[in-house]
C-alpha cells in the first residue's frame, strides 16, 4: 500500500478533476503551470508527494490537444522525479486514438506513439473512458483500465420514460457498444449503413433494423463534426422514428458540429459527458446534456489506491 491518494491536474478539464475531489473528499494538490516566453510550458508540482499514491487527471482533448498531451507528460516527469510511489493517469479523453493503425504507406501510429510518450513520461498505470479503439490498451506495457460510460448513460436514458424504443448504431464498428446498450434497456437493436466518403464525411445510406414509431437513440464514443450523427438522425426520420435522441461519451464537437446540430431538425436532445470541456458550446446549443462520469472515475481511483477490484465498475 502507497501512502496518501493525491489528485494532480493540468489546465485541460480542472472542473471534472474538481468534481472528482469532491466526490473521493480530498483536495486537489496545487500545481504551477505557466509558459515562458518563447512558448515552453513549465510544470512545478506545489506539494510533496514522496511515496504518495498520486492521479494525474488530464484529457488530452481539444481545443489544445497537443499543448494538453505536453502538459500532462510534464506532470508526470516532475512526479516521477519527486519520488512518487505510484503515478496513475487518468485520461478520460484519449486523443490521438483514431489514429491507431498505419492507414496509408507512410503515415505514424499516432495513437501507439502518444502511448509512448505517457509510458517513457512516468505514467504506471492508466484509466480512461471509452478508447475509440479498444486495441489501444496493447499498446502500453502497463495496466490499461478502459471503463465505459454506459451506467451514466443508462440513468438519463431511463429517465426519458419511453418504452418503445430501438438502440441505433451510426456505423458497422458500433454495433458492440450499441448492443451492450440494448441488452440493459431491453430494447432492439438497429443499424444506420454509411459509406464515408473523406475524413470527417460520412453519407449516411440506409437503416438495417425495425425504428418505426420508435424512440430511436443513437449511441457512439464521440461525436466530432456530427456529420454522422445529423446525416443519420435524418435517415432514421425517413425511416419512421418517432424521436431521435442521441448519446456520445465524447464531445469533441469541432468545426461546424454545433450548427449542424442545432440545424438538424430530427435530432431533439444530445447526451454528453464532461470527458471534455464543453465551454460556450453548451449555451449555444440547447439540445445538449451533460452528465458527469466524475463519479465512476472516482469510484475507479478509490478502488485502485485501496487494491480493490476495478472490474467491478465495468459493464
Amino acid at each position: 500500500m502507497f501512502s496518501d491518494l493525491k489528485i494532480v491536474t493540468g489546465s485541460s478539464n480542472p472542473e471534472l478533476a474538481k468534481a472528482i475531489c469532491d466526490h473521493l473528499g480530498c483536495q486537489l494538490t496545487p500545481t504551477l503551470s505557466t509558459t515562458f516566453s518563447d512558448g515552453e510550458l513549465r510544470i512545478e508540482i506545489g506539494d510533496n508527494v514522496r511515496g504518495d499514491d498520486v492521479f494525474v487527471v488530464q484529457p488530452t482533448c481539444p481545443p489544445n490537444v497537443n499543448r494538453n498531451l505536453v502538459q500532462l507528460c510534464l506532470m508526470l516527469d516532475a512526479l516521477k522525479r519527486a519520488s512518487a510511489g505510484r503515478i496513475t493517469a487518468v485520461i478520460p479523453y484519449y486523443g490521438y486514438a483514431r489514429q491507431d493503425r498505419k492507414v496509408s504507406p507512410r503515415a505514424p501510429i499516432s495513437a501507439k506513439m502518444v502511448a509512448d510518450f505517457i509510458s517513457v513520461s512516468g505514467a504506471e498505470r492508466v484509466v480512461t473512458i471509452d478508447l475509440h479503439a479498444g486495441q489501444i490498451q496493447g499498446y502500453f506495457d502497463c495496466p490499461v483500465d478502459n471503463l465505459f460510460a454506459v451506467p451514466v448513460m443508462l440513468d438519463a436514458l431511463r429517465k426519458l420514460g419511453d418504452e418503445k424504443m430501438v438502440i441505433v448504431s451510426p456505423d458497422a464498428g458500433g454495433v458492440e457498444r450499441a448492443r451492450a446498450y440494448a441488452k440493459r434497456l431491453n430494447a432492439p437493436l438497429a443499424i444506420v449503413d454509411k459509406r464515408r466518403d473523406k475524413p470527417n464525411q460520412a453519407q449516411a445510406m440506409h437503416v438495417i433494423g425495425d425504428v418505426e414509431d420508435r424512440l430511436a437513440i443513437v449511441v457512439d464514443d464521440m461525436i466530432d463534426t456530427a456529420g454522422t450523427l445529423c446525416a443519420g438522425a435524418e435517415v432514421l426520420l425517413k425511416n419512421g422514428a418517432r424521436k431521435i435522441v442521441a448519446c456520445a461519451t465524447h464531445p469533441v464537437l469541432s468545426g461546424p458540429a454545433i450548427d449542424r446540430i442545432n440545424a438538424t431538425e430530427a435530432l431533439s436532445q444530445v447526451f454528453v459527458t464532461d470527458t471534455i470541456p464543453l465551454g460556450d458550446k453548451l449555451e449555444r446549443c440547447p439540445k445538449l446534456e451533460v452528465i458527469s462520469v466524475a463519479a465512476i472515475l472516482g469510484k475507479t481511483i478509490h478502488n485502485i489506491h485501496t487494491g480493490s477490484s476495478v472490474s467491478v465498475l465495468f459493464v
